[in-house]
């Protein structure tokens, strides 16, 4: 198959960072802000046949389900570590995935644990890595 048409497994998984949070939360924002235009326009105009559509979940990227062959194999460096979701609905929602070997998905929030420990936080990686396990 052509590789423009069938994205290599490399561009697929990438390593949940501190810039791709910083860009969940850019997202975030843009999205905030256009909801407070959309409500200005909605009083101004008082009309409410605009209906928005919203995103749902894809049912073959749940918690605990087995990540579809679609998706490639996992590199084994990426076995257990943060990853961006593939879920376009969790675009705009804190949290990562993370893959054990058997290709279950996991969903982790981005936010601190106990108000002290980050997503980046050696401490809770062990502690994810130990509860993917």
């Amino acid at each position: 198959m052509d590789p423009l048409f069938w994205p290599s497994e490399v561009d697929r998984f990438r390593r949940f960072t501190p810039e791709s949070l910083a860009a969940i939360e850019e997202r975030i924002a843009n999205k905030k802000k256009e909801q407070v235009k959309v409500k200005e326009k909605t009083k101004e105009t008082k009309e409410q046949g605009i209906e928005e559509d919203k995103l749902t979940p894809q049912l073959d990227l749940k918690i605990c389900k087995t990540l579809p062959s679609l998706y490639g194999d996992i590199p084994a460096e990426l076995v257990g570590e943060p990853l961006e979701d593939f879920d376009p609905y969790y675009s705009d929602h804190k949290t990562f995935m993370v893959l054990n070997r058997k290709r279950t998905i996991f969903r982790f929030t981005a936010t601190p644990a106990l108000f002290i420990f980050g997503p980046f936080n050696p401490v809770r990686k062990k502690a994810i890595k130990i509860l993917i396990h």
